[in-house]
């Protein structure tokens, strides 16, 4: 059946961890009839330091304590203020979750920066980006694993009927496979990372999602080359920005060779989580949500897939590079809620 969940990042200030977490709940209990809904976990970034991605998922490795430095998060050798605050967020966020999901069953997306993106944001204590030094990327994924399992024992303690899904976002894997990221001078690009190696990254998180009970979804904004590699790391479903597939036409969606990848994984069992951006509205007619829907309907049935596979799929709001107000974020999930009530038309018929 066609579901409906988020990402995490939701409009708030310092005291709104429960209130975001309770309209998440209530608005996708709101769904139309024959939409699953699948709830995740709020984060309000608007906090500062901490509360954002990088922060919130590097607080989380054990063994490899972090803090802000120039460029962002980097290791450090011990234990301070920085991590203290971003630990202590992750808590309130966890507390509001076992508030506002009282007796919930079923589904609970956790979304937690992929260890590639993570390795490309995190800096070394003394030196370039950890994705630099394959020692410490591989380490890296490795404590990321552990970070995973941790996390996901935490949430069932809060939340015991949940059916957890990791959301790994990996926005970066392409560039890191290109090998175009810059490093800490900025006069040098770091050595691209082959297929093989990236696999190898990916796969100790899986397998710790998975050895926990949880389902894994990666998402890879528009970098539709990572298909391949997480269809291989053994994902239970790939997220894509369907919009941003143009080859350079925004908003066109169709690339052939990014939909024969996907096509490829979706036989392969692979699920299609699609992110879609806003509906544009029009004064006469309000939200033209049939564009969205002809956004994954159509490219679907042009490389050949069956209309019964979207019902597989998920929908969700691709990352906006600046955070609406909460009135729009709430449109955008009920806008998806009827995109989703059309694509299961489309798949039962």
């Amino acid at each position: 059946m066609t579901a409906v969940s988020g990402h995490g990042p939701w409009p708030g200030g310092t005291h709104d961890e429960l209130t975001a977490q309770q309209t998440v709940l209530d608005d996708l209990a709101s769904l139309p009839t024959g939409v699953d809904p699948v709830p995740f976990l709020a984060q309000l970034p608007g906090r500062g330091p901490g509360a954002d991605a990088v922060g919130r998922t590097a607080a989380l490795l054990a063994e490899m304590p972090v803090e802000l430095g120039p460029h962002g998060w980097k290791l450090t050798d011990r234990p301070g203020a920085d991590l203290r605050r971003a630990e202590g967020l992750l808590r309130e966020d966890l507390s509001a979750l076992a508030v506002a999901a009282v007796g919930h069953t079923g589904p609970l997306a956790l979304e937690l920066v992929g260890p590639w993106t993570l390795a490309a944001q995190l800096w070394s204590a003394r030196g370039d980006r950890v994705l630099a030094d394959v020692g410490a990327r591989q380490d890296l994924s490795l404590a990321l694993a552990e970070a995973v399992r941790a996390h996901l024992a935490d949430v069932r303690m809060q939340v015991p009927g949940a059916t957890a899904v990791v959301q790994l976002t990996e926005p970066l894997l392409g560039q890191v496979h290109a090998g175009v990221l810059p490093s800490f001078s900025g006069y040098s690009r770091l050595r691209a990372v082959p297929g093989p190696d990236v696999v190898e990254g990916l796969q100790p998180v899986v397998d710790a999602a998975h050895d926990a009970g949880a389902r894994v979804v990666v998402h890879l904004g528009a970098t539709w080359v990572g298909v391949p590699p997480v269809a291989l790391a053994g994902a239970d479903a790939v997220g894509l920005d369907l919009a941003d597939l143009g080859g350079g036409r925004e908003g066109s969606g169709w690339n052939e060779r990014a939909w024969e990848l996907l096509a490829r994984a979706t036989e392969r069992g692979l699920a299609l989580w699609a992110g879609l951006p806003p509906a544009t509205v029009s004064q006469c007619s309000g939200p033209q949500l049939g564009e969205l829907v002809r956004l994954v309907a159509e490219p679907w049935r042009r490389i050949g897939l069956p209309a019964a596979g979207l019902g597989d799929v998920t929908l969700l709001a691709a990352p906006r590079r600046s955070l609406a107000d909460v009135d729009t974020h709430r449109a955008e999930l009920a806008n998806l809620g009827r995109v989703a009530e059309a694509l299961a038309e489309r798949a039962a018929s």
